[in-house]
């Protein structure tokens, strides 16, 4: 048996937005645009696939006392890795996306990962798990950005297509809560019929 289900997995089934309702804070926070979807979700797989590598090598080494706070170390190291190569090389997209990647700490996702999946499974097995469930993450905050900036400026990563300013509710938090209850709808929709 293939190991690519812990790909599509994490992508279609345990999707962490649609699916499992959980990131929820950059999810809504971020999706403004869908540039900032598709940049939130990467810098998040990014600190989920090491950290879920790390936590498989040094899980049967970490007594059950103190799990916890050595996962959220590890995840931390890897979100303070990430914040000073976003400084380094990507200064814009690290201005924009700005106090929520190092809440990158606390999403429950990575953590989530961590302790449901990654301290069980081999190493190979957690990196494919951190990917599905990163691409699942990436798509779901690209998608919902793509769909607010549509309707909220009318653009597309930035292109301007539609004249007007467009529906300003959509760039605005009433926005995001809409958008995102419509696709989880659909998406859960789309599931029930698989």
């Amino acid at each position: 048996m293939s190991k690519w289900h812990f790909v599509t997995d994490g992508f279609v089934k345990n999707n962490p937005t649609f699916v499992l309702v959980l990131g929820m804070c950059p999810t809504l926070a971020t999706t403004t645009s869908a540039m900032n979807g598709l940049e939130m979700g990467l810098a998040t797989m990014f600190v989920l696939i090491l950290s879920n590598i790390v936590i498989s090598l040094i899980a049967p080494m970490v007594p059950d006392k103190v799990r916890i706070p050595v996962y959220i170390t590890v995840i931390a190291t890897f979100v303070t890795v990430l914040q000073l190569l976003m400084q380094a090389f990507t200064p814009s997209v690290y201005e924009t996306l700005g106090l929520f990647i190092p809440l990158i700490v606390v999403n429950c996702i990575v953590l989530g990962r961590a302790e449901g999946f990654a301290n069980k499974h081999s190493v190979g097995e957690s990196a494919l798990d951190g990917l599905g469930v990163g691409l699942g993450f990436t798509a779901s905050l690209t998608v919902i950005g793509i769909v607010r900036e549509i309707l909220g400026s009318g653009s597309l990563f930035g292109w301007k297509f539609i004249a007007g300013d467009g529906i300003l509710a959509f760039v605005m938090a009433p926005g995001a809560f809409l958008v995102l209850g419509f696709l989880m709808v659909l998406f859960n929709k789309y599931l029930a019929k698989k």
